[in-house]
Parts: structure tokens; C-alpha cells; sequence
């Protein structure tokens, strides 16, 4: 949330071609009734790319799913994965867990409103409902409306007591049980999620589930994206990982289209931050962009300046 928008989808499609990016939790009424262009609209290289939607009318979402295919998404994932107030008093997100027939059927209306593929994001339990028997029942019952691949967070969710961040960390990792739905549900493609760092734990992972979905290591170590990109896809097989500087000068061109248009330099730039992470002269080069961007009268130009830095 707050971070996976169209800008910064653009920054990471440039680290690597081929992985399936996703945008942030857009609520299913404001894709209805809001500025599609604001939140729907995306630049072409970003695809493959899912649009993440949340909700509970099953009315609703099937409206929202139908627009976003028109809008020419390659997926549409509800998200009940969420463990904030917010989401859980307007009835989605991790509190749709306790409500396996209503997420089955709104499911179903998305799978019979759009030719896309329809996907779940879930956790793996929530409050004192963390046996493995009920997510396997809650998986089945949602499969049969018509879902083939849920990316699973690997912690239950605790919707009393526990902030969102909190309920990124405190509950602990259950791989195991992530694992074991995928043996006991081989026609599925399950997607592990969750404190995955390194790509040696996604190599790991990737003998035991169909897939691996990363968030907060990709946004804070973006160029590791190349490195993924490099080990695990084959498609372009003369692919060579771009230089630092040469994503820099992309996005710095990338960020001229946008400033014409009236986007502020810092909405692109803010996404870039963690591009040398790990490097020498990380801080400064952070500290070059991130000062110069709070001018709003910043130009792309600067992106080019920072390369010195």
C-alpha cells in the first residue's frame, strides 16, 4: 500500500522484464465510481501485470474485475490478506478469511464477469482460526468458485491487538504449512509470500510451491529484482542486468514524459531510494536525490546529477 504504484512499477519493470508486478489494494467501489485514470492507468511496459483489488460485494467486484480487464490487466487478485482497521470495517482484507462463502462467491462473480485470471491473496489463518484444516477448507471452498492460484502469506493474521506492521513480524513464519497446501492441492499454483529476502530462500522455496511473491526486500533492495530476473527467468535469454547508472538515465527520461505532464519529480524519484542499497556511497546518493526532490519545482535533470554522487 502507498508504494507499488504506477511510477514505481515502471522503475522495477526496467530491473527486470519478466516477473508479474501488482499494484496496490484498490477498493473495489473507488475503481466503480473514482478516477479510473488516477488509479487504474498504467504505462504498457509495466505487463505483465495484475491489478489487486479488495471488497466483499460480490456485485461489486465483478463490476470493478470487468473494468480493470478493460483496462487491459493480466490478473485480478482479491486481496484478503490485510490486517488493518480500516480495511476490516469496510468488510475486506484479512477479515474475509471468517467468511469463506462470501468470498467464494464474490470469486465466482469475477470468474464469470472477466476472461482473466482470477486470484486470492490470503494468509494462512486468522485469531485463533490457524489450524491447518481450516485454511485447507477455505481453500477448497473458494477453489471450486472458480480460483486457481492463491499467493499465501505465510503468518496468520491477528485482527485484535496486533497493528498491520506488527502483523508483519510478530506471528511467526509457517512455510511448512504453505508447503503443505501445495501437496495437498496439486492442481492449484500456490505462492509462497512472506519475509523472503534472499535469493537462495526463493530458490528453496520454488522446489516446494509454484511460486514466490516478494514486497518490502523488492521495494528496499530494488536492484535485487536483476538478480531474480538473471537466476530464475529464461525468456530473454540474452538478457544482461542494466547498470545502476543506466536505469537512472531511464528513469530519468521516464520522469521528463511525467513532469511534462505535471508530475512531481519526488512521486517518481521516492521509489528509486534503495537503488544502491547496499553500496558505497549509498547515503549520499540517497541523501543527493531525496533533498533535491522535495523542491517541487525539481527537474528530472536531477536524476542525471545524481549519477556524480
Amino acid at each position: 500500500m502507498e508504494r507499488t504504484d504506477r511510477h514505481c512499477r515502471y522503475f522495477h519493470r526496467l530491473l527486470a522484464p519478466d516477473i508479474r508486478l501488482y499494484t496496490e489494494m484498490v477498493v473495489a467501489t473507488a475503481v466503480i465510481q473514482g478516477d479510473q485514470q488516477k488509479l487504474l492507468g498504467f504505462d504498457p511496459l509495466e505487463k505483465p501485470l495484475a491489478l489487486q483489488l479488495g471488497g466483499s460485494d460480490p456485485a461489486q467486484l465483478a463490476s470493478a474485475a470487468r473494468i480493470g480487464e478493460e483496462w487491459g490487466y493480466d490478473e485480478i487478485n482479491l486481496n484478503i490478506g490485510c490486517p488493518s482497521d480500516r480495511v476490516q470495517s469496510g468488510r475486506f482484507g484479512a477479515c474475509l478469511m471468517a467468511k469463506p462463502a462470501l468470498v467464494a462467491a464474490g470469486v465466482k462473480a469475477m470468474v464469470d464477469a472477466v476472461s482473466v485470471p482470477v486470484t486470492v491473496k490470503t494468509r494462512i489463518g486468522i485469531d485463533a482460526h490457524d489450524e491447518y484444516e481450516y485454511l485447507a477448507n477455505f481453500v477448497g471452498i473458494v477453489a471450486d468458485a472458480g480460483c486457481g492460484m492463491f499467493i499465501v502469506h505465510a503468518r496468520k493474521a491477528i485482527l485484535a491487538g496486533l497493528s498491520p506492521k506488527e502483523n508483519r513480524s510478530i506471528p511467526p513464519l509457517r512455510y511448512d504449512v504453505v508447503y503443505r497446501l501445495q501437496r495437498d492441492f496439486p492442481d492449484l499454483q500456490i505462492v509462497l509470500n512472506g519475509g523472503v529476502r534472499i535469493t537462495t530462500e526463493v530458490d528453496s522455496h520454488l522446489t516446494q510451491v509454484n511460486g514466490v511473491m516478494v514486497g518490502r526486500q523488492a521495494y528496499s533492495n530494488p536492484y535485487w529484482l536483476t538478480e531474480l530476473q538473471s537466476r530464475l527467468h529464461t525468456l530473454k535469454t540474452h538478457w544482461q542486468p542494466p547498470s545502476r547508472e543506466n536505469i537512472i538515465m531511464q528513469m530519468a527520461e521516464y520522469a521528463g514524459r511525467e513532469w511534462s505532464k505535471g508530475t512531481r519529480l519526488h512521486h517518481i524519484s521516492r521509489h528509486m531510494l534503495g537503488l544502491y542499497a547496499g553500496q558505497p556511497g549509498a547515503r549520499a546518493w540517497r541523501r543527493f536525490v531525496s533533498e533535491g526532490a522535495a523542491d517541487r519545482h525539481a527537474k528530472p535533470e536531477l536524476l542525471l546529477k545524481s549519477i556524480a554522487h
